[in-house]
Parts: structure tokens; C-alpha cells; sequence
């Protein structure tokens, strides 16, 4: 006969498991310094003044 198996425990393990993996995933995601931040919010505003710089107005 097999393993007696403690089907809640080993729910919670799967779920542990699982928050984990999304912990590991966020991190990559959102898990910056406010210097990184900082300095990534600048670029993105130069690329835009950059990009606005660049378009043509349109006649009227």
C-alpha cells in the first residue's frame, strides 16, 4: 500500500510554492532602487521630448 498522504498539507506546500514563484517574478518586475527609478523616469521624459521634437505640426 502507498504513502498516507496529508492532502492538506501538501495543498498548502503547492501554494507555497506558487507564492514564491510570483514573489521571485515581481521582484525582477518591481524590484528597483528609487535611484533606478529615478534615472529610468528621466530617460523616458528625454525620449518623449526627443520624439515631440521631431513630429511635424500639422496645418491648420
Amino acid at each position: 500500500m502507498g504513502e498516507v498522504v496529508n492532502l492538506n498539507k501538501a495543498r498548502k506546500a503547492r501554494d507555497k510554492a506558487d507564492a514564491k514563484r510570483a514573489a521571485e517574478a515581481n521582484r525582477l518586475t518591481f524590484g528597483r532602487t528609487k535611484s533606478e527609478r529615478q534615472m529610468m523616469q528621466k530617460e523616458r521624459d528625454r525620449d518623449a521630448a526627443r520624439l515631440d521634437g521631431h513630429k511635424l505640426d500639422e496645418p491648420e
